[in-house]
């Protein structure tokens, strides 16, 4: 799809005071959509007015400050363009709008991926084909602006600004700030949390991580975000470990640009070079969607009659025992209201089971090559090795319900980082533990799907 333009030159950002000041007519050659989308969407991160550039003839149905390019051929694709440009940020009324929105519209790019797009798509007034280009040329330029050159590390610790810890406590995605007593302990001894922020708009949280300075490898989350008093002073020499337990996105409209990535890099800098002792880097990780996934797995073989073969027959036999059913259908009543936690003898019994098919899921469970699970997809292209499953690392209601209270540490071994990244991005090999290897042999071997 070409466009073709006449355009008058206001902005600076594009020729210059002089050119600005001439006002020079210009008729160019047809134009790509990813040269309209570079010239139309980027200018937000400089000046409104950049729009103004692309004046339309003024009409009654149109605001003449808008940029309309007219694409050839077609009053569908007229319609499309109307649908794009009428989400596009209105033009400053001022100079002295202009100059104070500069730095703010940075942030408001960063919220257009489900404000404008996704709202011009819904209406099915765009193609899939140039929703897709569209989304992937926005994704490309936000990596290029949100690239490691224009982000600042910031450590945030109980003297930070109130509006940054609020920030942070609002974002928490993956365990729920539930009171300013439990922020204290997050940003406080044997904790660090750290955000990346952009140099046009410093304070203000991109991505976030917390980390958990310990002993060892951690394998359960309650032990990190507990309700306890903070402690007063760090004993250096009692630290070995730095588990990355969280790490938030605040920004949505930046979801698939790589800065959890260089956020865990530049991190691990920052920690090596104020707790050089520390050799162990390792996640605690959620494993979201593998209570859906099993569930999804008990329906399927519900409608098939196999309802046993993702267990032993001496396992599927105690649970019948303890449900009182000898179908599929209590057990997936259980696992989707969590009842079956409160029953000892379940949980004991299910513990197997649900270790093998958790390894299975992230291990086996695939998407185009590369793990299904997204945290997994995420830290194996890190160069991070499937260290350890846990059984019941998560018993809060969340963690019950989306990995039946499972979590898995990734680890990372900084001197093999780089080739298992290769490998993994390269071949879809999957570095895993003994344990995850063998806990994918025992369901190899007692059960099918």
């Amino acid at each position: 799809m070409e466009l073709h333009r006449t355009s008058r030159v206001y902005g600076s950002c594009i020729r210059g005071e002089k050119e600005e000041q001439q006002g020079m007519e210009r008729t160019e050659p047809p134009l790509l959509l990813s040269e309209f989308l570079k010239l139309s969407i980027v200018p937000a991160l400089t000046s409104r007015h950049f729009y103004s550039k692309f004046p339309l003839p003024p009409s009654s149905s149109t605001p003449a400050s808008f940029p309309l390019l007219t694409l050839q051929g077609s009053i569908s694709a007229v319609a499309e363009e109307k649908a794009i440009v009428s989400k596009l940020p209105p033009e400053s009324s001022t100079e002295k709008d202009q100059q104070k929105s500069n730095l703010e519209n940075l942030g408001e790019l960063t919220s257009w991926n489900t404000s404008w797009i996704l709202p011009v798509f819904g209406t099915r007034r765009l193609t899939f084909s140039l929703f897709e280009e569209m989304n992937g040329v926005l994704k490309n330029m936000l990596s290029e602006w949100f690239s490691t050159g224009f982000l600042n590390l910031e450590r945030v610790t109980w003297q930070s600004p109130c509006e940054v810890l609020q920030k942070i406590s609002d974002s928490e995605a993956v365990h729920p700030v539930r009171n300013w007593v439990d922020m204290k302990r997050r940003v406080g001894s044997y904790r660090r949390c750290y955000f990346f922020s952009h140099c046009a708009i410093p304070g203000e949280p991109l991505i976030v991580l917390h980390v958990a300075l310990t002993s060892d490898i951690s394998s359960s989350i309650q032990a990190i975000v507990k309700e306890v008093p903070p402690l007063e002073t760090e004993d250096t020499d009692k630290i070995t470990t730095a588990i990355f337990y969280s790490i938030s996105l605040t920004q949505q409209g930046l979801q698939g640009v790589e800065l959890g990535t260089y956020l865990i890099k530049r991190v691990v800098k920052e920690l090596q070079k104020e707790l050089p002792q520390i050799k162990a880097f390792s996640t605690l990780s959620p494993i979201p969607g593998f209570t859906k996934w099993l569930v999804g797995l008990l329906s399927s073989k519900t409608k098939e009659l196999e309802r046993n073969e993702l267990f032993t027959e001496s396992e599927w036999q105690e649970i019948s025992e303890i449900t009182g059913d000898s179908t599929t259908e209590m057990l997936k009543k259980l696992l989707n209201n969590n009842e079956w936690v409160r029953s000892e003898k379940l949980v004991k019994v299910l513990h197997s089971p649900f270790m093998r098919l958790c390894a299975w899921y992230l291990y086996g469970e695939k998407h185009r090559g590369y793990a299904l699970n997204p945290v997994a997809n995420f830290h194996l292209q890190n160069g991070s090795v499937m260290w350890r499953i846990n059984w019941m690392a998560d018993t809060s209601p969340r963690g019950i319900a989306s990995s039946c209270g499972m979590m898995v540490n990734y680890r990372y071994f900084l001197e093999d980082t780089a080739s298992n990244s290769a490998a993994y991005r390269g071949t879809k090999q999957i570095k895993a533990s003994e344990q995850v290897l063998s806990l994918v042999s025992q369901f190899q071997q007692n059960s099918k799907l």
